[in-house]
């Protein structure tokens, strides 16, 4: 009876690593494959650029990079989410503040990856627009596919425009937070492994909840893009300064909401991606913060691309989009 026992739990956990190995095997092999295209793509547009190449062979390569750029995508595609996403009003029972538009409503939409490849981490996406309007979809919900193949679930956020009140923008971040962790369990999360994503002003907004938030909204990580940093007129973004703050701002509340001056040891380990010719957003934002990161002995990875401007999020177009996409997966896969 015992001898049956025994070889019964050998055939079951045997079952079990045999499912577990084809899961990872699947999933190790759908990265290579992705990544092996991405790097192709890269020395094929390095060789297009190159002024010995002949203009026939430019044609050619041209073709096949195109080819190459809609695998990518169907790749992408295919192993997307298997989870339809789901939209969820941030609050149910009326806001705490307004910003005198009662049809400006905060709501997230929840991006999960397939059960069997959640790692239990998640990132909250805040996306851009100068705190005036938002980027949707190259700086929010085009980013699911690419966190969803890394078994991440990805929740993008619509908050509110401040109108010159910044605790509307930020209270709706800090509820975005608290609602991911307050569905950890159903959503297959690590109370733990939630982070925050931001783009432009929404970058501000998300280095504001990394050094201003605490408890249940603070994040674990954050992202940042092109990010709106400070507030000090002198090197901010005049319209998100002023639509988040109002014309007349203080210099107490600039001085406050500058969050390369709220850095401290307690702030969360960040990404920060831009680019040298951005004259949107000076780089000397993303710099600042991630100088003052590194004088907290806060872990940071500072990624400066020659050219881009600003604005590009996701987009192919941008020409350093397959290093930047290898790039945060490395990060991201870092801790």
């Amino acid at each position: 009876m015992l001898h049956l026992l025994n070889k019964n739990a050998i055939i079951n956990i045997s079952k079990h690593k045999s499912r577990t190995k084809s899961r990872i095997t699947r999933f190790c092999r759908k990265d290579i494959f992705y990544n092996i295209i991405c790097i192709s793509h890269f020395f094929l547009r390095i060789l297009q650029n190159n002024p010995k190449t002949n203009k026939n062979k430019k044609e050619k390569m041209k073709k096949i990079s195109r080819l190459l750029a809609s695998i990518m995508l169907a790749v992408t595609s295919m192993t997307a989410c298997a989870q339809n996403p789901t939209d969820i009003l941030l609050w149910q029972n009326g806001a705490p503040n307004d910003n005198g538009n009662p049809q400006d409503t905060a709501k997230v939409r929840v991006f999960l990856p397939n059960p069997e490849e959640a790692t239990g981490r998640a990132v909250v996406i805040c996306p851009g627009g100068g705190y005036q309007h938002l980027a949707m979809n190259h700086e929010g919900y085009d980013w699911a596919p690419f966190f969803n193949n890394m078994g991440i679930a990805a929740i993008v956020l619509k908050y509110r425009m401040p109108n010159g009140n910044c605790e509307v923008p930020v209270a709706d971040a800090e509820e975005a937070m608290r609602l991911v962790r307050r569905n950890a369990k159903a959503w297959n999360i690590k109370v733990d492994q939630v982070g925050i994503m931001g783009f432009s002003a929404g970058g501000h907004l998300a280095s504001t909840i990394a050094t201003h938030s605490k408890g249940d909204a603070k994040p674990d990580f954050q992202i940042l893009f092109y990010p709106v940093i400070t507030m000090m007129p002198d090197i901010t973004h005049k319209g998100s300064h002023d639509n988040f703050l109002g014309k007349d701002a203080k210099k107490k509340d600039e001085k406050l909401y500058s969050n390369d001056i709220q850095v401290s040891r307690a702030t969360p380990k960040a990404f920060i991606a831009l680019s040298d010719d951005d004259h949107t957003v000076f780089p000397a934002n993303g710099v600042n913060y991630y100088t003052e990161l590194y004088r907290h002995d806060v872990p940071a990875s500072l990624h400066v691309y020659p050219s881009g401007g600003h604005g590009w999020g996701i987009r192919d177009r941008f020409k350093y989009h397959n290093e930047m996409e290898l790039e945060l997966k490395a990060w991201l896969r870092s801790f």
